[in-house]
C-alpha cells in the first residue's frame, strides 16, 4: 500500500507533518508497543507474518525498561525471522509509546567496528587541526572513507540560514559545489528543529515508496505518532524529489550544532542506492559530535582572544578619557575607537552636535542614524544593511561617504548622546547550487523544488561586514563605561557648583559690603575736592594744584560709578525674581524715547520691529534692553547716519530680541569676553563707561534660564540678542 501524495502550495513545505508521516522508510521494520503494558499498538505493513513478540518477552521487557524519553535509539539485540533472516533491533520511547525498528543485520565487526578506528586515528588528527576550515576538510575525507558515499561535503549556516559549502571531497562523476551556497529554504525551520533533536538521517533510496504504519489499537491513528527519532522515518516527498532533481539517490546527513545552535550539516550523496549499517552511522553521529566540541572550542577560543584584545582596547579609551576633560567628544579624537569596532569612521553626537573620527556619512545622515538608534528603545543597535532599516532621503552627493553598517550605543536615555560606528559597503558575488526559488510547476498546482542545481551567480550590495558578538559586547562595555565616566564627572561638577555656589554667595556679600561702603568715601572725596576748589583756600591755589585737584575729582567720581556698577551687579544675584508678561514694545518705545532725548544733533534712525511679549522680572528685563540700547547708542557714535535696529527673535520654546547696529563692532574672538565683570575692548578715553553693563545682561538673562549672544565684524557694526523661556518652559 502506498502513502498517498498530497497537493502542495506555496506554504506546504513549510508545514509538511514531518514528525507524523504516517509510514517508514521501506528498507526496515517498524512495532510500535503501548508504554505502559507492552501490548502491540501499531505495526509497519511490511511484514510477511505476525511479529514473534512472544518469543522476545525473555529479553525484551527489561532492555525497553532502560529506555528513556527524548534520547536517540539504543541497540537492543539481534532476532532471527521468517527463513532464517536476522535483524538488528533499535529502539526509543515517544510520548505514550516505545518504538522499535529492525534492519537487516551486518555482520559483527567487534574491535574492528568504525568508532573504534575513528577513536584511535581520527580523533588525534582532528585535534590537530590547525583552522575550522581544516576540521571540516579532515570530517568529508573520513565520512567519504567510512560510508563509500561519492560526494561528502560540509557547509555552514550563515546568520539568515543559508547554507555555505566550505570543505568537499567526491569522485570522478559528481558535481563540485565547493564555495556554493544553499538558500535557507532547502531546509525549512520545521526541519532545522529535528536536525537539532536527532542528529543523523540516512535516506538510502530516493525513489521508495512509503510503507505505512497499521494501527492495532483503535485509540491510534498513524498519524498521531511522532516519529522524530526514528531512524526509518519516512521524508517528505518535496525532499525526495529534491534529491531525484540533484541526481542523488541515497543520502546522509550528519548535524553540527555548536552552543546549541544547528550550526552546520556534513552531508552525504550517491548516485545510486546505498544502505549504512547501523554501526557505521554510530560512527558517524560521534563524529558529527567530536567536530562540533571542536569546532566550538575555536570559535570559543578566537572569541575569547578577540574579547580581551577589544577589553585592552576599551580600557585603553577610558584610560585616556578619564585623564582628560572627560566629556563625550574627546571620544571622536581617539583613533582606538575605530580598532575596538574594526569600523571605518566613528561619530559622537550630543544632541545637535556631532564631532567624526575617519570615513563618516554627513552630518545630516549622521543625526538621522543617531535618531534612529535611539527609537530602537535597546542599548546597543546595529544593523549590516543600513538603507533597509533606515533608507537613503536622496541619492547621496559625489563625494560622500556612504555606511552600510552601523554600530550604536545611546549614553543618555533622556538626550540624544549617541555613540556611532560605520563601516562602508562590501559587494559580494554569491554563487547558488542553482537559483534560490522554488517555482510553481505550471500544470498540476504542486508545489516543486528547483530541477537545477548549476551554479548561479547573484550580486550582494548595501552590505557591511556584519558586527560580530564581541564587537557588539565591547560596544556595551564601552558604554557602560563612558556612563561611569560621565556620572563621576556629574558628582565633581555637582561638588563643584555646591562650592562655588557658597564661594558666589560669600563674593556676593564682600562685594556688596564693599560697595556700599565704598560709595561715602568716593563722595566725601569729591565733595572736599569742591570745597577746596571752590572756598576761600581755593583762591590761593596756584593752576597745577587746580589741576591734580581735578584729577582727584574725576578719579574719585569715577570710582564712585563704578562702586555704584558693582553694587547693582551684586544685586542682580540676591534679589528675587517677580515675572510677569511684558510689553516689549513699549518697553523699547520709552527707552528709545529716552535716549532720543540725548542725541545732541546726531543723526540716528531707529528701526523698531513689531516684538513679541516677554515672560520675565519686568524691571530686570528693562536693565537689559536698557543696557544693550545703551551700547548701541554709545558704539554708533562715530556714524552719520547711525543705524540702530531692534528685531524679535522667537524659537519654538523661546523669545526675545536682537539689537544690530552700524557701529565700530569688535573681533568675535573677544564675544565672550564682553560679558565679563570689567572687561572693555575699548579705552575708557574713547567711549565712557565701567564694564559692567553687559556682565548685568548676561547675569539677568541666565537667572531666567535665558542664553544671550554676540556677533560682529571689526567696522562693521554688532548684533547682541536674547531670548527668555516661554512661561511654559521656564526653569
Amino acid at each position: 500500500m502506498d502513502l498517498p501524495l498530497p497537493d502542495a502550495d506555496l506554504n506546504d513545505c513549510a508545514d509538511e507533518p514531518i514528525r507524523v508521516p504516517g509510514g517508514i522508510q521501506p528498507h526496515g521494520r517498524m512495532l510500535v508497543l503501548a508504554e505502559g503494558d507492552g501490548r502491540l499498538v501499531a505495526l509497519s505493513e511490511n511484514w510477511a507474518e505476525a511479529p514473534p513478540l512472544p518469543q522476545w518477552n525473555d529479553w525484551l521487557p527489561q532492555r525497553v525498561a532502560a529506555l528513556r524519553l527524548g534520547e536517540a535509539p539504543v541497540p537492543l539485540g539481534t532476532v532471527t525471522l521468517e527463513r532464517g533472516t536476522r535483524w538488528d533491533v533499535t529502539g526509543h520511547r515517544a510520548p505514550g509509546l516505545v518504538v522499535l525498528e529492525l534492519e537487516p543485520a551486518a555482520p559483527p565487526l567487534g574491535l574492528q567496528a568504525p568508532v573504534y578506528g575513528l577513536a584511535h586515528h581520527w580523533l588525534p588528527r582532528l585535534q590537530a587541526a590547525a583552522s575550522v576550515q581544516a576540521l571540516l576538510a579532515l570530517a568529508v575525507e573520513e565520512m567519504k572513507r567510512l560510508t563509500g558515499f561519492g560526494r561528502c561535503l560540509a557547509y555552514r549556516f550563515d546568520e539568515e540560514d543559508h547554507g555555505e559549502v566550505l570543505a568537499e571531497v567526491l569522485d570522478e562523476g559528481y558535481d563540485a559545489y565547493l564555495g556554493h551556497h544553499f538558500p535557507a529554504a532547502d531546509l525549512p525551520a520545521q526541519a532545522r528543529q529535528l536536525y537539532l533533536l536527532n542528529q543523523i538521517r540516512l535516506i538510502p533510496d530516493a525513489r521508495y515508496t512509503p510503507v505505512p504504519l497499521r494501527c492495532v489499537d483503535a485509540a491510534w491513528r498513524p498519524t498521531g505518532m511522532d516519529l522524530s527519532w526514528a531512524a526509518l522515518r519516512s521524508v517528505s516527498p518535496l525532499h525526495l524529489e529534491y534529491m531525484r532533481n540533484m541526481g542523488t539517490l541515497a543520502s546522509m546527513s550528519v548535524s553540527i550544532t555548536v552552543r546549541g545552535r544547528l550550526w552546520g550539516l556534513i552531508s552525504c550523496h550517491d548516485h545510486a542506492p546505498r544502505h549504512v549499517p547501523f554501526e557505521t552511522r554510530v560512527a558517524c553521529e560521534h563524529l558529527g559530535r567530536l567536530l562540533s566540541l571542536q569546532i566550538e572550542a575555536r570559535e570559543d577560543n578566537a572569541e575569547v582572544a578577540r574579547r580581551l584584545e577589544l577589553r585592552r582596547i576599551t580600557l585603553e579609551l577610558v584610560s585616556r578619557l578619564a585623564d582628560s576633560d572627560g566629556t563625550l567628544r574627546s571620544l571622536a579624537a581617539e583613533p582606538a575607537l575605530l580598532r575596538l569596532a574594526r569600523a571605518t569612521g566613528a561619530a559622537v553626537v550630543l544632541d545637535g552636535d556631532c564631532w567624526t573620527l575617519g570615513e563618516c556619512p554627513p552630518a545630516a545622515r549622521i543625526q538621522a542614524l543617531a535618531r534612529w538608534a535611539t527609537q530602537q528603545d535597546r542599548e546597543v543597535a546595529c544593523s549590516d544593511r543600513v538603507e533597509q532599516v533606515l533608507p537613503l532621503p536622496a541619492p547621496p552627493a559625489e563625494g560622500d561617504a556612504v555606511a552600510a553598517g552601523v554600530l550604536a550605543v545611546s549614553i543618555s536615555q533622556v538626550h540624544r548622546h549617541v555613540v556611532m560606528w560605520f563601516r562602508p559597503e562590501v559587494v559580494q558575488t554569491v554563487r547558488w547550487a542553482g537559483e534560490p526559488r522554488k517555482p510553481v510547476q505550471q500544470g498540476d498546482g504542486r508545489l516543486h523544488p528547483r530541477r537545477s542545481f548549476a551554479s548561479w551567480e547573484e550580486l550582494l550590495r548595501g552590505r557591511s561586514l556584519p558586527w560580530a558578538p564581541s564587537e557588539v559586547s565591547a560596544a556595551l562595555e564601552l558604554r557602560q563605561a563612558l556612563i561611569g565616566i560621565v556620572l563621576r564627572r556629574a558628582e565633581e561638577m555637582a561638588e563643584f557648583a555646591t562650592e562655588l555656589g557658597r564661594v558666589n554667595k560669600e563674593l556676593e556679600a564682600f562685594s556688596y559690603t564693599v560697595s556700599h561702603d565704598l560709595r561715602a568715601p568716593m563722595r566725601h572725596i569729591a565733595g572736599f575736592v569742591d570745597l577746596v576748589l571752590d572756598g576761600e583756600d581755593g583762591a590761593g591755589l596756584g593752576e597745577r594744584s587746580r589741576r591734580y585737584l581735578g584729577h582727584v575729582k574725576e578719579a574719585a567720581t569715577y570710582a564712585g560709578r563704578l562702586v555704584d556698577a558693582l553694587l547693582d551687579f551684586s544685586r542682580m544675584g540676591r534679589a528675587a525674581l517677580k515675572r510677569s508678561q511684558i510689553g516689549t514694545g513699549l518697553l523699547v518705545a520709552d527707552l528709545v524715547a529716552e535716549l532720543a532725548r540725548h542725541q545732541q544733533g546726531r543723526q540716528v534712525q531707529w528701526r523698531v520691529h513689531a516684538l513679541p511679549p516677554l515672560w520675565g522680572d519686568a524691571l530686570l528685563v528693562q536693565t537689559v534692553v536698557r543696557n544693550l540700547l545703551d551700547n548701541a547708542f554709545k558704539y554708533t557714535r562715530e556714524r552719520s547716519p547711525a543705524v540702530i535696529e531692534v528685531l524679535p527673535v522667537q524659537r519654538p520654546n523661546d523669545v526675545g530680541l536682537e539689537v544690530r547696529d552700524n557701529g565700530v563692532g569688535f573681533p568675535m574672538k573677544y564675544a565672550e569676553k564682553l560679558f565679563g565683570v570689567f572687561q572693555r575692548l575699548h579705552s575708557a578715553e574713547e567711549f565712557e563707561g565701567t564694564g559692567i553693563g553687559l556682565a548685568n545682561v548676561r547675569r539677568i538673562v541666565e537667572r531666567h534660564g535665558g542664553q544671550v549672544w554676540a556677533r560682529s565684524e571689526p567696522g562693521q557694526g554688532a548684533v547682541f540678542g536674547f531670548v527668555l523661556p516661554m512661561p511654559s518652559q521656564e526653569p
